[in-house]
């Protein structure tokens, strides 16, 4: 087993993947359920956002 194996992922990459998830049901639920749809749109940008953040952060933390 290499050290690589053992080590946690300390990019942070999946606790932005939660984030992210998380978002887009929190604007989901803000544009249909709560009918603002201005801020269920403002909230659906923020997944993108988060998951290339997340990507560079992976990208850097293999480097």
């Amino acid at each position: 087993m290499s050290e690589s194996d053992t080590m946690p992922d300390e990019s942070g990459a999946p606790y932005l993947a939660f984030g992210a998830l998380g978002s887009v049901a929190l604007a989901l639920y803000e544009y249909y359920a709560r009918g603002n749809k201005q801020r269920g749109m403002f909230i659906g940008l923020w997944p993108p956002t988060m998951i290339g953040f997340a990507i560079y952060q992976t990208l850097q933390h293999e480097e």
